[in-house]
């Protein structure tokens, strides 16, 4: 029960640190033009479809079927749907912000929700990584910290020129950096869980994230900046 807790406790602070050290500087940042706002957006796909192609999707390949990896995939896009049409329902009713900083909140709201289920199965990596030796727990553990940065940053700059207060984006920024925590307590438990159910669960963080990318980040990025580095990055 002790070694379950530490690995739990090590999943949630390197899952928090990561996020919120992002958060912080896409905060305490006062300025942002459009420009750099953009390349955030952009900055963020691109690492999101780095990890989906080079990561979740052949680690998910590799230890189950293509079949179980569609079906997450398809599972994680139909999750974010929802959570897109719910989002946009609530935005609709109140008009308390101007229409592009509405989009803008709604954006960094969206991609918050879809990084908290992308981090479940990094902290169940991490659970398992620990399971498996402390060298290659903390190899993950950092590694994940470390690409949470800019994803933290992703989440905040949105929902601060959104018009959130500074508050309230930190205590998103947090709360999607302790599914990791969660995760990492399954992944610890489940030390021997089914190859299957890992690979659904990756693939499913794929689908999610794939949405993400290609409906809210990189079209908000191209309305935001009309520039050919956008598409670059």
């Amino acid at each position: 029960m002790e070694s379950i807790l530490k690995t739990t406790l090590m999943g949630l602070f390197f899952g928090t640190f990561g996020t919120t050290l992002g958060g912080i500087i896409g905060v305490i940042t006062k300025k942002h033009s459009k420009k750099f706002l953009s390349f955030i957006l952009s900055f963020a796909s691109g690492l999101m479809m780095a990890v989906i192609c080079f990561d979740l999707l052949p680690e998910a390949l590799e230890i189950s079927s293509i079949v179980s990896t569609l079906m997450g995939i398809v599972l994680g896009i139909i999750m974010m749907i929802f959570c897109d049409l719910f989002v946009e329902r609530k935005f609709n009713a109140n008009k308390t912000y101007a229409n592009h900083e509405n989009t803008l909140l709604k954006t960094g709201i969206i991609v918050s929700i879809g990084l908290a289920i992308h981090n479940f199965p990094e902290g169940l990596a991490i659970g398992s990584g620990f399971e498996a030796s402390i060298k290659l727990g903390l190899a993950l553990a950092i590694a994940i910290c470390l690409h949470d940065i800019p994803e933290g940053i992703s989440m905040a700059v949105p929902m601060k020129n959104g018009g959130m207060k500074i508050s309230k984006v930190l205590c998103f920024v947090i709360l999607s950096g302790v599914t990791t925590g969660i995760g990492a307590f399954f992944g610890a438990i489940v030390g021997s869980i089914s190859e299957e159910v890992i690979a659904i669960c990756l693939s499913f963080a794929a689908g999610a994230m794939l949405y993400i990318v290609s409906g809210e980040l990189i079209p908000e990025s191209n309305q935001l900046y009309h520039g050919r580095m956008t598409a670059i990055r």
